[in-house]
């Protein structure tokens, strides 16, 4: 199956429509393009930085960008040239956020974890230690560094999860984007519905279908 990328914008997560007589009724995805950085700066406005009661920056996760930028390679792009200024150790920072805060909840890591697991290089440890990311241990293992990461990590895991299921336990594992915005929260989803929709979306966890009923979000074929 083919997976259309869209562009979520951030008006329509009100979940406000416009119907005009004899139209399709206008969905809060389209699939335009935009730059990287415009896709960040919504991005961060969606982030609940009362959670962390202003302890913790706006986190904004490269497969959310991409929810917003269908072309990838642009996205890239466009985000390895905006973190490399100055920054000698802006992209393992990049590869941190991208590989390893979706997938592991852990504090702390250790050398095979890193350099096996997620592909990390001696040197690019050493750059996230020097970026504040990562503090050591002891030999061979390392602290998540950043003050509330950890909480984030927790939310953002189980946040994921759980939106996750509310598409899976619905009908045919497929889910009006409109219907899901218009769900009541779960408890375990603490940053927001549209926060994480995003990482779905640009993580391709979920496939986006054009409908005349709207953007479909369906679990992909297994």
């Amino acid at each position: 199956m083919s997976r259309k990328r869209h562009r979520l914008v951030p008006e329509p997560f009100g979940l406000k429509r416009r119907r005009e007589r004899g139209d399709v009724e206008v969905d809060s995805l389209r699939g335009e393009s935009g730059s990287a950085r415009a896709a960040v700066a919504e991005l961060v406005r969606l982030f609940p930085r009362v959670l962390f009661e202003d302890a913790l920056p706006p986190i904004v996760l490269r497969s959310q960008v991409y929810s917003l930028v269908p072309d990838r390679t642009v996205a890239d792009l466009q985000l390895v040239l905006k973190a490399c200024d100055g920054r000698p150790y802006a992209g393992a920072v990049q590869k941190f956020l991208a590989s390893v805060l979706p997938a592991c909840s852990d504090l702390s890591f250790q050398q095979d974890q890193m350099t096996q697991t997620f592909g990390f290089r001696d040197p690019e440890i050493t750059q996230l230690v020097n970026a504040g990311v990562l503090t050591v241990r002891d030999a061979g293992s390392w602290w998540l560094a950043v003050p509330g990461a950890g909480r984030f990590i927790k939310y953002f895991v189980k946040g994921r999860q759980a939106v996750l299921g509310m598409v899976r336990k619905a009908k045919y594992r497929e889910l009006l984007l409109s219907e899901l915005l218009g769900r009541r929260v779960p408890a375990a989803v603490r940053l927001g519905l549209a926060y994480h929709v995003h990482d779905l979306i640009g993580a391709q966890l979920v496939d986006c279908v054009s409908t005349t009923s709207g953007t479909l979000l369906r679990l992909p074929e297994t």
